[in-house]
């Protein structure tokens, strides 16, 4: 009875899908029978993260990060999952543009994949750029251990440079026998900044010299797979162009300040012309909590004549089919973030402030006064609903001490303006890294159906109560 119900429940969802994908994917791209099958695995590994010894991790198709997926804008995909876990789980295509029932959320969006059991993700992304994918259940412990991976969306056609590189950043908690740190969940760390590690890789080992050449042109895709740390990059003796955010491309622009700020689940694309000296070394520093510094990585020149040397043109990306918000006649909201260990002492209690606790486990956060804690589950009530093809701008409030990325499940938004100023260079995203007392006003088309996740990627944040649904 139990599998004949789930399977219903699948059929129906896939046929949904299909109907979405219709809406979403250009004509005449790709016949059903071009459509390209891939087979991810999650399950138990091992993996070489501290350079002193196997780690025990989770980890899709064995290895640390995932598989890199590699698709390709406007053209169907079916990516079976087997879960081999001993617990349920989900994938979520985090910034990826799609059908709601493909959404990974367990009880909102899919049942969730039991163990031994595999689902069916189908979906054509409208959007090239720079994605990942990772669990969206129990994903406190299961992106802890290791379950994440990249997702690239390549271009219909390649822009010109020497080199397209990937650094998959992240951190790990691991304790004296060199194992990761079991105590996934502390409520203290999750009433404050989450649960930072001890332990940095890139791409899944300790960060090794980057070999470059003197004259090469550099697409360089950032990504911060981390649960709670957020980085601020330096790059020694270069001069990096931002040319997308999120996976949206933007206005090419140099780094405000020199430094590159990357909240967890944030991704950067950055251009970057080789200009420093042949034979030398220059680091890569991240420098965010103060007093911590520490040197990420380096570029390593070889001895090599430049490759080149005259300026290349500025490069520019072309723009994704989004749709662009009508600000004149945009409906407003507005959600407010509050809680956090040092406000919720000083305002006389744990849960002071808070309502309509859903979910499993101890609220900490809340949005609109709400919270809801974990993964997602079935009945999830909208905290508001949101007018079909509408431009809808929201401001968000941080009434807290800490720091929060926030992303928003299903659509790249505009960022219109952080404290009152406009923020310039076009920039869209799916996640926006909120500074203790920051306000930031937001803006889309809200032309996917379904209800949609919006929680804060500080993981701890989110199953600690800063997370709510918005319906469409």
């Amino acid at each position: 009875m139990h599998s004949s119900l789930s399977m219903s429940r699948r059929s129906l969802l896939r046929a949904g899908a299909c109907l979405a994908l219709c809406a979403l994917s250009p004509p005449g791209r790709a016949s059903p029978s071009a459509v390209r099958e891939i087979r991810i695995v999650a399950a138990p590994t091992s993996a070489p993260l501290t350079g002193k010894g196997e780690v025990d991790v989770w980890a899709y198709g064995g290895q640390i990060p995932g598989s890199e997926l590699r698709l390709r804008q406007g053209e169907p995909v079916r990516i079976v999952v087997e879960n081999r876990l001993e617990q349920d789980t989900t994938v979520h295509w985090h910034g990826i543009r799609l059908p709601n029932a493909m959404d990974g959320v367990p009880g909102l969006t899919q049942p969730p994949i039991r163990p031994g059991e595999s689902f069916v993700y189908e979906f054509t992304p409208p959007d090239a750029g720079t994605f990942w994918y990772h669990p969206h259940a129990n994903s406190l412990e299961q992106l802890g251990r290791g379950l994440a991976g990249a997702l690239i969306v390549d271009e219909a056609e390649p822009i010109p440079v020497d080199r397209d590189l990937l650094w998959v950043l992240a951190d790990w908690r691991i304790d004296e026998s060199g194992q990761i740190w079991p105590g996934f969940g502390n409520m203290m760390e999750a009433g404050m900044s989450g649960r930072v590690g001890n332990t940095v890789t890139l791409n899944g080992a300790v960060p090794a010299d980057q070999p470059v050449r003197a004259g090469e042109r550099i697409r360089l895709r950032l990504l911060n797979s981390s649960l709670a740390r957020i980085m601020a990059l330096r790059l020694e003796g270069h001069d990096p162009v931002i040319i997308a955010r999120d996976g949206q491309p933007c206005d090419p622009h140099v780094i405000e300040g020199g430094r590159l700020l990357l909240g967890p689940a944030m991704r950067v694309d950055l251009l970057i012309d080789m200009q420093g000296e042949p034979g030398r070394r220059y680091q890569v520093t991240d420098e965010f909590y103060e007093g911590l510094g520490y040197e990420l990585t380096g570029f390593a020149y070889s001895n090599e004549l430049a490759l080149r040397t005259t300026a290349l043109d500025p490069l520019r990306l072309l723009p994704n089919p989004l749709s662009e918000p009508d600000l004149a006649n945009a409906l407003r909201h507005e959600l407010t973030l509050e809680g956090g260990m040092m406000s919720l002492m000083m305002g006389g209690g744990m849960m002071h402030g808070m309502r309509g606790m859903s979910g499993m486990g101890q609220a900490v956060w809340s949005i609109n006064g709400t919270s809801m804690t974990g993964d997602g589950h079935a009945g999830m009530k909208p905290l508001f609903a949101l007018e079909r093809e509408g431009s809808h701008l929201i401001t968000i409030r941080n009434q807290t001490r800490w720091w929060h990325p926030m992303h928003l499940h299903g659509f790249s938004f505009r960022v219109l303006t952080r404290n009152g100023s406009s923020v310039p260079h076009n920039q869209w995203a799916d996640t926006v890294l909120l500074a203790p007392e920051d306000a930031v006003e937001i803006a889309f088309v809200a032309d996917n159906p379904g209800d949609w996740m919006l929680h804060c990627h500080v993981t701890d944040h989110q199953m600690a109560g800063l997370m709510t649904v918005l319906r469409v």
